[in-house]
């Protein structure tokens, strides 16, 4: 369903991208068929590079073939790429194999790449000459505008966190707030919630925000319900596929945006979107006010194949119908159904509460995770002194489901700061994000378990987005809740 207004909205919200330069020396190192060389951008970049070639010896009389690997951390390039079988596609290798006709003479690359690295191999040159990388200049863009950046006033080892999370951000700031400049390079609700916090406290970029909320408002599936991601070309056009978690999340992105900027004209027109996402999700729960599963569908979470994710979908149901509830009493519209219904799903969460574990459980085996305590403590499920007591406990609890992704991580950092252990939130905000890091990220990452730091769930850390924007959120809780 295509809402013209909406994505005509979008459109008008649409920013020049800002463009910058950066440039590598070249190398005086001559090479012939087998060699290769690395170059260090020196930090990393999302951009069109330019590759800058010479010749040594007689006039070339034959093409250079050259293959060109473009890596957001050194690691990838100890990859052999041809021997990834994940089930993500390949064909989100960052590589290239380039003719060169002409040399000396410049490569350019009309594809956006991310990365810091660039690894050039020789593959075939004429026996009457050798090739030499002369420099590599790369035209950066981004819609964030660092001169606007609002400074932090940290740090030591909080700076460091806080310039990598902008680093990030602003590398994820496109035409959209894209999830990752190297895959999927597209925009992700639940990407979008934890991209919009961050640059609140940073860039303040809110009409980026707001295009955002339009485009995914203007084309939606069957029935109105919000896909999980949207494509912006050949035209906006929504993905097949919906997560009930990111899905609800909408509701949360607007009125987050709503309490930042007072904009009422938006959170008027946008308001009956996330009223319909409620009816539609409604019916994904039993007699008993429990969630189906098999209703529901997808629920993401996390990045981890084990977690039982019913007392999640749970307590997200109820985490974001409250903010929805903030909405319509806003609005002055009518609460009691939706009051009702979020007491119904509250009371039949407590059902999930083991009272010999002091824990939320979690589907038939009664699984506990790390996830189903902060989930439950967001929701406001688990209140007071309780709170804090089941977040510990958890923590604590060595054969509990853990978390893999900075993603879950935010909303755990989050659920501390509920619960009021400020302290323990930070050290473990310093500890997870400060392991990225020490592994000498520039940026932060889509996937990362600090006691298997390249666990891949795709099959291979060369499709892995080693720049992803659900990751950015350091620089919202230290500027919001450390500075």
């Amino acid at each position: 369903m295509t809402n013209r207004k909406f994505l005509d909205k979008a459109e008008q919200l649409k920013q020049p991208l800002i463009e910058t330069v950066l440039t590598c020396e070249g190398s005086d190192r001559v090479m012939k068929d087998g060699d290769e060389i690395v170059f260090d951008m020196g930090k990393h970049c999302v951009g069109y590079p330019e590759i800058r070639l010479s010749s040594v010896g007689h006039h070339p009389d034959a093409p250079l073939l050259m293959s060109v690997q473009f890596a957001e951390i050194a690691k990838e390039l100890e990859q052999d790429t041809g021997s990834y079988r994940g089930w993500i596609s390949p064909s989100w290798i960052q590589e290239e194999r380039v003719h060169v006709d002409v040399i000396p003479g410049t490569v350019s690359f009309s594809r956006r790449y991310s990365f810091r690295y660039i690894k050039i191999r020789v593959i075939n040159v004429s026996d009457n000459y050798s090739v030499r990388v002369d420099g590599i200049r790369v035209k950066t863009v981004s819609s964030a505008d660092r001169t606007k950046l609002i400074p932090s006033g940290l740090s030591g080892k909080d700076k460091l966190l806080d310039d990598i999370s902008v680093n990030t951000l602003h590398a994820c700031m496109q035409e959209v707030f894209e999830d990752g400049p190297k895959r999927d390079r597209r925009m992700w609700l639940g990407d979008l919630r934890l991209e919009a916090l961050a640059d609140y406290v940073t860039f303040r970029n809110a009409d980026l925000v707001k295009r955002c909320l339009y485009l995914f408002a203007g084309t939606t599936l069957e029935e109105g319900r919000l896909a999980n991601n949207l494509f912006l070309y050949p035209e906006v056009e929504c993905d097949f596929q919906t997560m009930f978690d990111y899905t609800l999340f909408y509701i949360n992105t607007l009125w987050d945006y709503y309490r930042e900027t007072g904009d009422r004209e938006t959170l008027e027109e946008l308001e009956p979107v996330c009223v319909r996402q409620y009816e539609i999700l409604r019916d994904c729960f039993d007699e008993n006010g429990l969630i189906d599963l098999n209703k529901a569908g997808n629920i993401f979470v996390d990045w981890n194949f084990e977690l039982d994710k019913t007392a999640c979908g749970q307590a997200i149901y109820v985490y974001a119908l409250k903010d929805l509830l903030k909405m319509e009493r806003e609005l002055g519209k009518e609460t009691g159904e939706l009051e009702a219904e979020i007491r119904n799903k509250e009371t039949a969460a407590q059902t999930m509460y083991d009272p010999e574990k002091g824990l939320y459980v979690s589907g038939e085996k009664k699984q506990v995770s790390v996830a189903s305590q902060m989930w439950m403590v967001l929701a406001g499920i688990a209140s007071g002194d309780r709170a804090g007591e089941i977040l510990m406990r958890v923590l604590g609890e060595s054969e509990a489901v853990a978390l893999n992704s900075p993603y879950a991580y935010h909303f755990l950092i989050q659920a501390l700061l509920d619960a009021g252990l400020k302290d323990e939130a930070y050290q473990r905000m310093v500890s997870y994000w400060g392991a990225m890091a020490d592994q000498g990220a520039d940026t932060f990452w889509e996937i990362f378990n600090p006691d298997d730091p390249y666990f891949s769930p795709y099959g291979g850390i060369v499709v892995h987005s080693f720049c992803h924007a659900w990751s950015c959120t350091p620089a919202y809780f230290l500027r919001k809740y450390f500075s």
